[in-house]
């Protein structure tokens, strides 16, 4: 056989550090859950009874439930980010003014906040001291649609204003001059071509809407199950590993339905083509509609922050900095095993270490797959599984699979679990961040190094990686954010007696007692105000070729 070139077993011995990653830390807990969901396993907590019993729970009217709710749920704050989402899509997309990019980064600022938070604030809003309160909302349905509404709306803006903005004018026009109203002109002629963006972006909504666990399990309380909370009772109250694998598959299915959707409107997107149209100031009555497009969103956004900094402030006979105070009293004063500044840096440390991994692994992968070829295209579709995969089923995979010693190394009850989960979530997002940057890098660049003398060491450390510089820290921020804020992995392998500051913060708003409500909403202005910070400087070191961030 002939042997294989250096660069051939270079890439593959590369390619090992990904593979090894995923392959013990997603495809085998997949696998797992996989296995459980369809086969079973008497060690899991539950009779073995093969496809019967999995049919048996799929049938059962509490699986039934909780799949409509979590269908009728999505459905709903997907309707609800079209409804605000694009006449603020049309208002930022045609029209620029002193402010609007204010506006639009103000827009935005929800998606990149921890679900956690997002949660404490619509608790905030609608509980029966909040400043809603007597809308009688608190723990319903229509909280939760429109906390899901509040956390997607900017999906919206930024894929339909996108595409809008780069529409040329010169078609509606057209269609006004042969007298057609506004109305018919935008019916006929805009809405066609901005179609495939309202389809890829209704899918990526309804895929966020599908997996926001930390806001049912908060604002639905014991009234509202889906899927995802319905897999956390079953592990948590009932000890029922089998069920929750099974309801587990069926979140799968959610999410992989979602994300076809969204692949193939993508394509259809990208084969519109692109255009750019410039904007201009809103003139005469353009200035009301421009208004009329904006206040309701800007009003849904605000509300709920402006309750949650009131209620993190609010103390018996006024307001003070009393909660913030007792976020480091000892854990003897709270519903906590730890103190909450502990619980903040347990937070910080895991966050970091999980940042640290996916950063070592995605800059070797986004290098490996820079060149394209069936063995890159192959790996990059093994990277981005984690994608199609809820965080839930991240962490019961992790659950099931690591309760024994793997490799001779222990992690049961260990809390490199946390790190690890966080990472396995932050991945792909940080490997579709790089590559398209990796991808930009000139290869003539390269080899004028090469022909210079240089090693294959120095041509990447003087080429690649300055190069990469500013987009691998733009997405090192971004995986940062997301580890600090993640939540739907880390509460089932979290140790109770060594919380993150998103799971302290769900024990807090949990617990009965106003000072316990508080400490949570204190808690969770400061992760807020911590991950806007990340995503700021995020923002400063994205370049364009960075954009896929």
């Amino acid at each position: 056989m002939k042997p294989a070139p250096a660069s051939a077993r270079l890439w593959w011995a590369l390619a090992g550090a990904p593979l090894l990653f995923l392959g013990l830390f997603f495809l085998w807990p997949a696998a797992t859950v996989l296995w459980r969901g369809l086969v079973g396993d008497d060690a899991g907590g539950g009779p073995g009874g093969g496809l019967a019993e999995a049919w048996a729970v799929l049938a059962s009217s509490r699986t039934l439930r909780a799949i409509a709710t979590t269908a009728w749920l999505a459905l709903a704050g997907t309707a609800g980010s079209l409804l605000l989402g694009l006449p603020a899509a049309w208002a930022l997309s045609r029209f620029s003014w002193r402010g609007s990019r204010t506006v639009r980064a103000l827009v935005t600022v929800p998606f990149v906040l921890p679900t956690i938070v997002v949660a404490a604030a619509f608790s905030a809003l609608f509980a029966a001291s909040g400043i809603l309160g007597g809308l009688g909302l608190d723990q319903s349905p229509v909280a939760i649609v429109l906390a899901l509404v509040f956390f997607n709306v900017s999906v919206v803006v930024r894929i339909v204003g996108g595409a809008w903005e780069a529409l040329p004018p010169r078609r509606a026009l057209a269609a006004r001059t042969l007298g057609a109203s506004r109305w018919r002109a935008f019916v006929h002629t805009t809405l066609p071509a901005l179609r495939p963006a309202i389809a890829s972006s209704a899918a990526v909504v309804f895929l966020f809407c599908s997996t926001s666990f930390a806001l049912v399990l908060t604002l639905g309380g014991t009234r509202v199950r889906t899927i995802e909370t319905e897999i956390w009772i079953q592990v948590n109250q009932f000890l029922d590993l089998r069920a929750a694998a099974v309801l587990a598959l069926v979140q799968v299915a959610f999410v992989g339905l979602a994300l076809w959707v969204s692949s193939r409107a993508s394509h259809a997107r990208a084969a519109a083509g692109v255009a750019t149209a410039r904007r201009r100031g809103p003139r005469g009555r353009e200035r009301w509609a421009v208004a009329a497009a904006l206040l309701p969103t800007l009003a849904l956004l605000a509300l709920p922050v402006a309750a949650l900094v009131e209620r993190s402030l609010r103390v018996v006979g006024g307001y003070g900095l009393d909660h913030y105070r007792a976020l480091f009293v000892p854990p003897a004063r709270t519903a906590l095993p730890v103190p909450v500044w502990e619980a903040a840096v347990n937070s910080l440390v895991t966050a970091l270490i999980a940042t640290a991994m996916a950063t070592v692994v995605g800059l070797v992968t986004a290098q490996l797959l820079a060149a394209r070829s069936r063995r890159a295209g192959v790996l990059e579709s093994l990277v981005m599984l984690p994608l199609g995969v809820s965080a839930v089923v991240v962490g019961l995979g992790l659950l099931l699979t690591l309760n024994r010693a793997v490799l001779g190394v222990d992690l049961r009850g260990s809390w490199w679990l946390v790190p690890i989960a966080q990472a396995v979530v932050a991945l792909p997002l940080m490997v579709r961040a790089l590559v398209p940057a990796a991808r930009a890098i000139d290869p003539r660049l390269r080899a004028a190094a090469a022909t210079l003398g240089a090693s294959p060491w120095r041509t990447w450390w003087h080429v690649d990686a300055r190069l990469l510089r500013a987009p691998a820290g733009a997405s090192i921020a971004f995986a940062f954010a997301i580890s600090m804020g993640e939540f739907g992995a880390t509460v089932f392998v979290a140790r109770p007696d060594r919380p993150t500051l998103t799971t302290a913060i769900s024990r807090l708003l949990n617990r009965p007692g106003l000072d316990n409500a508080g400490m949570a909403f204190a808690a969770a202005v400061l992760l807020a105000a911590l991950t806007a910070a990340v995503m700021l400087l995020s923002e400063r070191l994205r370049t364009t070729v960075g954009a896929e961030l």
